[in-house]
């Protein structure tokens, strides 16, 4: 997948209890509908999910994350050539869906990147999402002390990405996700899009995940399913700040967003608007 305009990463959560919209598509028929419809709205690629990480949740098991999963990936391939990552920490959950259809692994646990996934991740040649993260869904919001909150996840973010070159895993298969709103405090998160800039350094595609978060509702006063407003305006500085993937729930509505952010990005150069 090349990055000369920004992707849009479609979220489909195969949960009942997701913070935006737990339970919306918890059928495989319901997941497939919106996995196509968020492929016709544009969507460049699809991300399942099938264990809420969000503050506060509680893990479930690898076979309840497997039946979530599995047949939700296998009727997307059937139907679409989309690229499908999943979402998961467990090696074994990486490897049935990569056998299922999956594409790319999302590790929200980047930190703690195991050699086994490592292992999973090479064996299928797949990407690999790694993203920044302090403890777990129950711990995290108690782990927010930074002395400068981009200079340390750049750092930590680093040193898992180090980890898992050492793995033998190449650079061309990694994704970096600075993991706004893990283990960040809603300034934190508004720090790290200020300065998203700084990540560019890598020279690795970069992925964030703004949408509806608690973050931008601190901000707004709004519930999760009122957020897109807010979602546009981090989206839209995102672009600005050099991001490649962006993971939105509202596909229609943050494509339109990137579109003229690109154009206004990219307005000084031969950049093509859309009409």
């Amino acid at each position: 997948m090349n990055f000369e305009r920004v992707r849009l990463v479609g979220i489909l959560n195969v949960t009942p209890d997701s913070f935006s919209d737990g339970g919306v598509f918890f059928s495989p028929e319901r997941a497939l509908e919106r996995s196509l419809g968020m492929e016709k709205e544009g969507a460049d690629l699809i991300d399942v999910g099938g264990e809420s990480t969000r503050p506060g949740a509680h893990p479930v098991s690898e076979e309840e994350e497997l039946g979530r999963i599995v047949s939700v990936i296998s009727e997307i391939r059937t139907h679409s050539q989309i690229p499908i990552s999943v979402d998961t920490t467990k090696p074994n959950v990486a490897r049935k869906a990569l056998e299922a259809g999956a594409d790319i692994i999302n590790d929200v646990d980047g930190l703690n990147a195991s050699s086994e996934m490592a292992e999973v991740v090479r064996e299928f040649s797949a990407g690999l999402v790694l993203m920044h993260c302090r403890g777990t869904p129950q711990t995290m919001q108690s782990l927010t002390g930074y002395e400068d909150v981009t200079e340390d996840v750049f750092r930590e973010l680093n040193q898992s990405f180090e980890e898992v070159l050492q793995t033998g895993v190449s650079a061309d298969q990694i994704v970096l996700d600075p993991g706004l709103g893990f283990s960040k405090t809603a300034l934190q998160n508004f720090e790290i899009l200020k300065n998203l800039n700084h990540f560019l350094s890598w020279q690795r595609p970069i992925l964030v995940g703004p949408s509806r978060k608690s973050f931008i509702g601190n901000q707004v006063a709004k519930e999760p399913g009122e957020r897109d407003w807010g979602t546009a305006a981090a989206v839209a500085l995102a672009v600005a700040g050099g991001a490649h993937l962006i993971r939105v729930h509202n596909v229609s509505a943050m494509k339109d967003v990137i579109c003229v952010s690109e154009s206004i990005v990219h307005s000084e150069s031969e950049h093509r608007v859309r009409s």
